[in-house]
């Protein structure tokens, strides 16, 4: 698979919104872009954010694939609670999403989301 973003793999920044991301999803929940701009130390909002942000979960849900599990970014919700728009056009550069329609969309990030929630759930032993 080719590498579509290489801007912040490595990083500390990297490590730290990947956390973000993974405990949104082992309890089930969900994060925001704009927390995961204040982590990067980005304004909260702004093409500038939206650009940044969308870079670092782009390399974030490569890395994912290439380890065979689901887009960790489908953690990632606007204050709107729904993914915006460049999570559909990351899915299609990924090659996970062929559907242009809404409908199709949404239901893919559910689905997604899903399987993100079950290869990152905690298991709790009693």
């Amino acid at each position: 698979m080719p590498v579509l973003y290489k801007k912040y793999r490595g990083s500390t920044t990297y490590h730290l919104v990947y956390c973000e991301l993974i405990r949104a999803a082992q309890y089930g929940g969900l994060t925001t872009y704009q927390a995961v701009a204040q982590i990067m130390g980005l304004p909260l909002k702004g093409s500038h954010m939206g650009k940044e942000v969308g870079m670092m979960l782009g390399e974030i849900s490569e890395d994912e694939l290439a380890q065979g599990r689901p887009m960790l970014s489908a953690v990632a919700v606007g204050v709107s609670g729904s993914p915006g728009p460049g999570f559909a056009a990351l899915a299609r550069q990924l090659g996970k999403l062929e559907s242009e329609a809404k409908a199709d969309e949404m239901a893919f990030w559910e689905e997604e989301r899903t399987a993100v929630y079950k290869a990152w759930a905690r298991e709790f032993k009693a």
